[in-house]
């Protein structure tokens, strides 16, 4: 059978077109006009002589062989990216000091510094867990050099934003606390970012409640105390403890506000090292997780 080379180019498009299901909005992406998207993507399904996308609806579904050149497009787009950057990139060695909330480190840190490590080996990132308000006092005395935060408003100008996300309440799949009188909160520790929008929510429909706060290692008490259904808790939507999820909307519960992650950096810190990383977290972020609006 002949074999032929794929245009990265045509991958990348049709990648983008796939996860915004629209061209006009994948070519604002990718800086193109609706019309070149649409004939990079011709020009895909006539080198494949298949059909990508079910076009018969305003929103672009894949067909069932899109689906499956998907997941193999975007392994090869990361490979691409992964060769160009070692290849035209310095060689970096040295350590960073990596801030992140307890609430989100399991959630979302693993994959991005798994992919940062595969880029660049030889750089050693410490991961200091921390609630946000410790983690910035931190930052601000610089023992730690770059950090992500969970917080109730957007970074301003000496910070970026990473992701936007809704606070929800959620407990132990098919559980009760939720029905119990007092409401029983768990958190993580007296300074948890999402303590005073939890207890304002509360208060704003009367329910009434008492914390449980986490003793020792807090986090992982905190989950601890979900899964065994003897509290809930607010916590991010993409980032529920396992075995939980979110609280049906019959709860009698209030709405929890959208929450921000942020990340800033140390003042005065012009490492090329911590830039590296933080520009990883930021292009990571963008690829990876969606941002609720």
């Amino acid at each position: 059978m002949q074999t032929r080379d794929i245009d990265t180019t045509l991958l990348r498009t049709f990648v983008e077109v796939a996860q915004t299901g629209a061209m006009t909005k994948a070519g604002r992406h990718l800086n193109l006009t609706q019309s070149a998207v649409s004939q990079q993507i011709k020009r895909l399904e006539d080198l494949f002589q298949v059909e990508l996308f079910d076009r018969s609806q305003k929103l672009l579904k894949l067909t069932a062989l899109g689906e499956r050149l998907l997941p193999k497009a975007q392994s090869m787009l990361s490979l691409n990216n992964e060769i160009w950057h070692q290849m035209t990139s310095p060689d970096f060695e040295g350590q960073v000091r990596l801030g992140v909330p307890h609430d989100i480190v399991q959630s979302f840190m693993p994959r991005i510094l798994k992919s940062f490590r595969k880029l660049w080996p030889t750089i050693d990132v410490q991961i200091v867990c921390l609630t946000t308000p410790k983690l910035l006092a931190l930052l601000d005395k610089k023992e730690i050099d770059l950090t992500l935060t969970t917080e109730a408003k957007k970074s301003e100008n000496d910070g970026t934003l990473l992701l936007i996300d809704q606070l929800v309440w959620a407990g132990v799949i098919d559980g009760e606390a939720y029905k119990d009188d007092p409401l029983s909160i768990a958190i993580e520790d007296e300074t948890c970012a999402f303590r005073p929008c939890i207890l304002e929510a509360l208060a704003r429909i009367g329910r009434k409640w008492r914390l449980i706060d986490g003793k020792g290692d807090g986090m992982p008490v905190m989950i601890a105390t979900l899964q065994a259904d003897l509290a809930i808790a607010a916590t991010l939507s993409q980032a529920i403890p396992p075995s939980c999820a979110v609280l049906p909307p019959d709860s009698n519960l209030p709405t929890l506000p959208h929450f921000y992650i942020n990340m800033y950096q140390a003042p005065g810190r012009d490492n090329a090292i911590v830039q590296e990383l933080a520009s990883h977290m930021t292009k990571s972020f963008n690829q990876l997780y969606p941002k609720v609006a």
